[in-house]
């Protein structure tokens, strides 16, 4: 097992690795830029160092200095947390040339899986069940036409290298398809410079569904049930829930099982979710983060799992602590992102907090790095906070919600508990009966 642990990240989720490091006996190693040297991180980890300005560039994303930070205070691993880093098979590559052990999966993994059209394809192959679509990135007009006839309107347009609902166009017909098209190829080559794109069948109400698969990384792996992410603003995640209203077990062993054989067969190791639309009783692959999910803990609430743990011991060589026939889910959980913004337009809303009080009880989490007279910088994400409950069921955590959103005070700067308060007003939302486009409709109807 490691004797230091460097987190390359900030905020709550390097707060999450550091309690899970103190309980495992691991000493832990914080980075920060300038901005964030009175950050909850940084005064919660054994040792820190400041690695740059700033901008994530001089900063969270520098491998130069992360590397050296880890030279410095002698970590041995590195985990990386979700956002920056955590996806950058490079920076994994360079973490092993310097004889350090990044804590996720393989840079060939994720290599795999960071084009959407290679994993796709993978997943085809995989025996993972995938939307209708293009065979890999389609080049023209003409050959987009062609293939929007084939599996019908409408469809969507996709960046290959894409993410965070960049380069993304829907076509509803052929009159739509060339401006989508270009438009969506412009964005992608803007954000990611490369304007590779790909068409899909666009479903019409469809759920997104996420499941959580484990590896060994010695062709043992498991999956943990799944996860409805489909409240979303701008391809953003507002809400989470495990398990899916929607989903009967049945439905839950079968895809469980078909996503935890093909982590079997690739080998893969550590934590990662394979991600679906979800519509009349079918499945439809979109993607998978090769990473810990910023809503992972909805399945440690109902499984009783510790996620962080498990990919520190996988990454020391360890077998996995569990099987899947020791996993059995428990109750219902739920959460809601606590944003910094400033609603109707959700304006980041940087600045600093004059009160902070955190909601507890009986099945209330809080995953946080904020504190009273923090001062939120405007470098980075508007995350301040994820708020999870559990309950015996989806009513009990619905309930639960409600009450710990009473509790939960933060003076100073403005944030989405609004939001949250209002849609536990809709019959919608109590029903669990929402899609991924729910959101985005509520709130052109009801926020002006």
């Amino acid at each position: 097992m490691f004797d230091k642990i460097l987190i390359a990240n900030r905020g709550e989720i390097a707060l999450r690795v550091i309690r899970a490091c103190r309980e495992m006996g691991i000493a832990s190693v914080a980075v920060h830029s300038t901005a964030d040297t009175d950050a909850m991180h940084v005064r919660m980890a054994d040792e820190s160092v400041c690695i740059g300005p700033p901008p994530s560039a001089a900063s969270y994303l520098s491998m130069p200095a992360i590397i050296s930070a880890c030279e410095i205070t002698g970590a041995q691993a590195i985990h990386p947390g979700y956002g920056f880093l955590s996806e950058n098979a490079t920076f994994v590559q360079m973490v092993e040339d310097h004889g350090l052990t990044f804590i996720g999966p393989r840079a060939e993994h994720i290599r795999l899986m960071g084009d959407k059209i290679t994993a796709k394809e993978t997943a085809k192959s995989l025996g993972i069940p995938v939307v209708p679509g293009s065979e890999g990135g389609v080049p023209d007009v003409d050959t987009a036409r062609t293939v929007a006839v084939q599996i019908g309107y409408p469809v969507i347009i996709k960046a290959s290298a894409g993410g965070g609902g960049k380069g993304m166009k829907v076509a509803h017909d052929e009159a739509g398809l060339e401006v989508a098209f270009r438009t969506a190829r412009a964005e992608a080559k803007a954000a990611f410079g490369n304007d590779e794109v790909y068409i899909e069948k666009y479903l019409q109400r469809p759920r997104h569904i996420e499941i959580q698969v484990f590896g060994d990384g010695k062709g043992g792996a498991i999956h943990l049930g799944e996860r409805d992410c489909s409240l979303q603003r701008r391809h953003q995640k507002v809400l989470e829930e495990a398990p899916g209203p929607a989903i009967t077990p049945e439905q839950r062993a079968r895809i469980g099982g078909i996503c935890a054989d093909a982590m079997a067969q690739l080998g893969y190791a550590g934590a990662g979710t394979v991600e679906f639309l979800f519509e009349d009783g079918e499945f439809y692959f979109i993607e998978m983060n090769t990473r810990l999910q910023v809503e992972h803990p909805v399945t440690e609430a109902i499984f009783g799992v510790d996620l962080v743990r498990e990919q520190i011991r996988v990454a020391a060589g360890e077998p996995l602590s569990l099987s899947q026939d020791d996993l059995t889910i428990r109750g219902h959980a739920i959460e809601v992102r606590i944003n910094a913004e400033k609603l109707p337009n959700f304006t980041p809303c940087p600045g600093r907090i004059t009160q902070y009080h955190a909601p507890g009880g009986l099945g209330v989490r809080i995953d946080s790095a904020i504190y009273d007279g923090y001062a939120i910088p405007p470098y980075y994400d508007s995350l301040i906070g994820k708020l999870i409950v559990h309950g015996r069921d989806r009513p009990e955590a619905l309930a639960r919600l409600s009450r710990a959103l009473g509790e939960l005070i933060v003076d100073g700067v403005d944030t989405t508990v609004p939001l949250f308060n209002a849609l536990l007003q809709e019959p919608d939302i109590l029903r669990g009966d929402y899609s991924i486009h729910w959101l985005e409709r509520w709130l052109a109807e009801n926020v002006a």
